[in-house]
């Protein structure tokens, strides 16, 4: 079994660490473009194996895709972060290069490999992703509704508390600020949340996930890596141990939830097949509202990669 890590950044090193501390592979390949940084942080990583008592061989490589023929998954991270004075567009245009790339080599040597896209923005390079691998819908997917679920039970646990592990939610839509938190299926140990926060708190709990990785940009002056690296790993674990887990995930919408033609965060069934299935909640008009002005928002900066296809 071998997975794949392109993008030896931050991101895409911690979630390669998490993946080999939990075996799910006994190979994992760490790729990047920049000379000797995914051999670099593989052979630290590969060093603490006698430590933490692992035998998942990590392995870098600089551009050489070769090296990650035969993998079953393939997690993309690569791209670049939005520079001042770098507009949307600019930021679309950079990483859907970067991203087109990356999976053309991916699908060269591992042709049946599912896809999980963490680059940024995340709906749109899913997108990307999925045009250029013609692969089925339920093999390309993108990783945000675990990282925004995590950081919504996270507070949660916080203001209440309680064990994280308590905790179960649900978060629709699109990955930014038009993300949908569903309280009503948000449960403590099975309770109902609303009947242990008070709105107004709960209110700002939810605008608090909405802006979270906006609020660490602000903390550190640059974005987040231990949760989302833990949150892609997470969904490798479900897929490559057939686990069928229930999480959020931006999946390609042919109808459900009256959308289609679209990524868009949703709760699925994450197995052995990739997106085994797509759950549709029964949303109350509100909620759907919220969901639907989330595809919106989406389906913008999709029509902007499209344009861009277009004139290349």
């Amino acid at each position: 079994m071998k997975i794949t890590v392109v993008g030896a950044g931050n991101v895409g090193a911690t979630c390669a660490n998490v993946i080999a501390h939990k075996e799910l592979a006994n190979e994992v390949v760490l790729l990047d473009i920049k000379e000797g940084t995914a051999e670099g942080k593989s052979l630290d990583m590969w060093q603490t194996a006698p430590i933490n008592m692992y035998d998942s061989k990590i392995i870098g490589s600089t551009n050489d895709y070769s090296k990650t023929a035969g993998s079953e998954v393939v997690v993309i991270t690569s791209g670049l972060p939005r520079k001042p004075g770098m507009s949307r567009d600019d930021l679309i245009a950079t990483n859907a290069g970067i991203v087109k790339s990356v999976t053309e080599n991916v699908i060269k040597y591992s042709p049946n490999a599912i896809i999980i896209v963490v680059s940024n923005p995340l709906d749109v390079m899913t997108y990307c992703a999925y045009l250029t691998a013609k692969a089925p819908r339920n093999k390309v997917m993108g990783m945000a509704g675990i990282l925004d679920t995590a950081r919504y039970r996270a507070f949660l646990a916080t203001e209440l508390n309680v064990s994280p592990k308590d905790i179960q939610a649900i978060l629709m839509g699109g990955h930014g600020d038009t993300m949908v938190p569903l309280p009503r299926y948000t449960t403590v140990g099975g309770i109902p949340v609303t009947e242990l926060v008070a709105k107004d708190k709960l209110d700002a709990i939810v605008e608090r996930t909405k802006k979270g990785g906006g609020e660490l940009v602000n903390l550190m002056g640059t974005s987040a890596w231990f949760a989302p690296g833990a949150a892609a790993a997470q969904m490798v674990e479900a897929i490559v141990r057939d686990q069928k887990r229930v999480f959020p995930v931006c999946a390609w919408l042919e109808g459900e939830y009256g959308l289609k033609d679209i990524f868009l965060g949703v709760p699925v069934i994450l197995g052995k097949g990739g997106i085994e299935k797509i759950i549709e909640l029964k949303l109350t008009p509100d909620e759907k509202k919220l969901l639907t002005d989330s595809a919106v928002a989406v389906k913008e900066v999709m029509d902007v990669l499209d344009k861009m296809e277009k004139v290349a």
